[in-house]
């Protein structure tokens, strides 16, 4: 029999890289912080690979340990699909919604959407699976969701949108930063700072490279990337770095001094988030609804 890696092991990896450090995942995991570093020590061991630099400043995911938390996310959500299903299975036939969406949406829109359906007295069974806007149209595509949630500059083939919200990308420091006092950076500066950014595929990413690619800038050669807004804001606060991140991400910490938002002079980083759903598949009554109250019109 084969001797696989546990799921747990996997989960506490997937978590540090959700929340930036092992003290968050630590924290979001209910264990304490000896037992998260020691159970990290084991994967490592396990796998043959370094997953975390530890250094005076913390910890931090090395590229190969931001790789393997990607599939390790995926076999852990995979896992909780199963779960799921097993437990429909118990309860009989369900009429669940299930629903892609970005991180920025699933994290920031989705709840709130959620609510104003529940407060109308039309609360649905949703199942959200989180992924970047280029995986959430190939889910959507596959039929592996009703409808998909997206922040890129454009849809795929075969797919029909309609525009939800309008956001903006801000640059992003810590109140510490020699950046904090001012409202605006050039492209020039940003690109020359301690840069870090979303995997290749998010629809944040995908809206930064084409504003300085307008401008005839490009992103330079490996910066580091998160898979996760939560893990680059944690590098700003506690790294010194930078981010380009989602106003409506940012809000909350702008307001509570946590973070300060800056505009990137002549860089347009507005963009559109849209629903998609297939085209030529009439979406169910549930998806109807909810898509209707996420462009704020009449269910």
């Amino acid at each position: 029999m084969v001797d696989r890696t546990s799921l747990t092991s996997l989960e506490l990896l997937v978590a540090v890289d959700t929340y930036g450090s092992i003290s968050g995942a630590a924290r979001a995991l209910g264990v304490a912080q000896p037992t998260a570093s020691s159970g990290l020590r084991r994967l490592e061991r396990r796998l043959g690979l370094e997953l975390v630099t530890r250094g005076a400043r913390g910890t931090a995911l090395t590229p190969t340990g931001q790789a393997a938390a990607g599939w390790a996310r995926e076999v852990v959500e995979a896992s909780q699909r199963f779960e799921t299903a097993a437990a429909g299975l118990r309860a009989g036939p369900t009429t669940a919604l299930r629903v892609a969406a970005s991180l920025t949406v699933a994290e920031y829109l989705v709840p709130r959407w959620l609510a104003q359906l529940a407060a109308q007295g039309a609360a649905a069974d949703v199942e959200l699976l989180v992924r970047n806007s280029h995986d959430v149209m190939e889910l959507v595509l596959d039929g592996g969701a009703q409808l998909g949630f997206v922040e890129s500059l454009g849809v795929r083939r075969g797919l029909r949108s309609r525009t939800v919200a309008r956001d903006e990308l801000l640059a992003v420091v810590a109140p510490g930063h020699p950046w904090a006092r001012r409202r605006s950076v050039g492209p020039g500066e940003l690109l020359g700072a301690r840069l870090v950014l979303r995997e290749t595929g998010s629809g944040t990413r995908e809206i930064l490279e084409r504003a300085l690619t307008a401008v005839g800038e490009t992103l330079p050669a490996h910066l580091p990337t998160f898979g996760s807004t939560s893990a680059l804001k944690a590098a700003v606060q506690h790294g010194g770095q930078v981010a380009v991140l989602s106003g409506l991400t940012v809000a909350d910490d702008v307001a509570a001094g946590r973070l300060v938002a800056l505009g990137v002079d002549g860089l347009d980083l507005t963009r559109r988030l849209r629903v998609v759903w297939r085209d030529g598949v009439t979406p169910s009554a549930a998806a109807r609804r909810l898509s209707a109250v996420a462009r704020g019109t009449p269910s």
